[in-house]
């Protein structure tokens, strides 16, 4: 009997998103099918998968032992997420070669289901760097009497899930730097800086608005510039590797002895990049915006805002208040208190007499919606408040009897 070849042998998933990529999270099903293609009948040991996730670090240095002696030193680490095994066809054996047991596989396509869940611990994200990388996959293998293994790989993505909608990352970032210009026994004027973002955390695709204010004092141009770096860090046998690479960058006007440049709200976009990684114990990814000032012939004055970047995007109440950051943003700057508040509205102005009873007439709110807070927030929504006066009707005689005599000026 003449036995038929395979004429393929793969691994695909079943993928529940609209881009119909395999990406999965903590805790996921993973489920998917191996599909044999065959041209004549074949016999089969075993048809076994191999799930696996890891994250691998290797970088090698050269050292000096001598005068004429240099060897090289390898730098490795490995941290395992997942590792699961499976038999779809056959049985655990497969170093005999004999007859019995064998699985004969007709002529045509078949597809062999397989399914296993992820573990429901933290998970690094998939990464790809200059030197390590976090990779899941799984493997299928095909045994046959008297041959080889037959082997395919296919890889997935896994997301371990950053949600940019927590206090943290909603905080704004700023800072504020300067610098003098000294060249021997001459000193300029100095060059500042300040600036802000509304938010930490940011996703792939948003933009992030800068609020900027340079000023030039110096005798040189200066030019403001703004950057987004991401920064790796590579962890092995108590060693640290890490490397800086350029994602994104803007350039705003140059600025001549004297100037000043405002940015209101300056937009610089975030391309597809990996979200940050910060938990696994051997990589870590990070970002941050650098907000600089290129100095010629000097070094450059420089403000670095971190950044994370996420895969849960802004919700849409967060929107809200990231709009109205961004348009009091450059407030911070310059702006202070009005010396002179303006009087509020008078209640009857605002809640009329016929929805006080009408809120006061209805059921309760914490019977209605089932929490005691709720009540508290209605009953005192339209509670009137109290009146208003510019002169205070309790004032301290004490603290205006210091002020009449700090405002006393001896020499007078």
């Amino acid at each position: 009997m003449v036995l038929g070849k395979v004429k393929s042998f793969i691994v695909s998933y079943d993928c529940f998103n609209d881009s119909n990529v395999p990406v999965f999270s903590s805790g996921d099903c993973v489920s998917g099918r191996v599909t044999i293609e065959v041209t004549g009948e074949i016999r089969v040991k075993s048809l076994k998968i191999h799930a696996k996730g890891f994250a691998k670090v290797r970088w090698t240095e050269s050292r000096n032992a001598g005068s004429n002696t240099a060897y090289t030193q390898n730098y490795t680490e490995e941290v395992e997420y997942l590792n699961h095994k499976d038999i779809l066809i056959g049985h655990e054996r497969d170093d005999d070669n004999s007859e019995e047991g064998l699985t004969t596989i007709h002529a045509g396509r078949h597809e062999y289901a397989f399914s296993l869940e992820l573990p429901q611990t933290p998970l690094a994200t998939s990464f790809e760097g200059k030197h390590g990388s976090v990779r899941y996959w799984v493997k299928a293998e095909l045994h046959r009497p008297w041959l080889l293994p037959m082997k395919t790989k296919k890889e997935f993505t896994v997301f371990e899930h950053i949600d940019i909608n927590t206090p943290l990352l909603l905080s704004p970032q700023a800072g504020t730097a300067d610098k003098t210009l000294c060249c021997w026994f001459c000193t300029s004027g100095p060059i500042s800086l300040s600036a802000k973002i509304e938010r930490k955390g940011y996703t792939p695709g948003e933009s992030i608005q800068i609020f900027a204010e340079i000023e030039n004092c110096s005798s040189r141009m200066v030019v403001p510039k703004a950057a987004i770096y991401q920064t790796q860090t590579f962890y092995a046998k108590g060693k640290i590797k890490e490397v800086k690479q350029l994602v994104a960058n803007l350039r705003g006007e140059s600025l001549s002895s004297g100037k000043t440049e405002t940015w209101n709200g300056k937009m610089l976009k975030i391309p597809p990049v990996s979200p940050s990684i910060l938990d696994c114990s051997i990589i870590r990814v990070e970002y941050s915006l650098m907000v600089y000032v290129d100095i010629p012939g000097a070094i450059n004055l420089s403000l670095n805002l971190p950044l994370v970047i996420g895969t849960i995007p802004l919700h849409p109440f967060g929107s809200r208040t990231s709009s109205v950051s961004s348009q009091c943003s450059v407030t911070w700057l310059t702006l202070g208190l009005p010396e002179r508040p303006e009087a509020p509205p008078s209640y009857a102005e605002i809640v009329t007499e016929e929805q006080r009873q009408g809120r006061l007439d209805a059921p309760a709110a914490g019977e209605e919606l089932g929490g005691p807070l709720l009540a508290y927030i209605h009953e005192f929504r339209f509670h009137p408040p109290p009146l208003y006066s510019e002169i205070d009707p309790n004032p301290d005689h004490s603290r205006c009897a210091v002020e009449r005599r700090l405002d006393t000026c001896p020499s007078r």
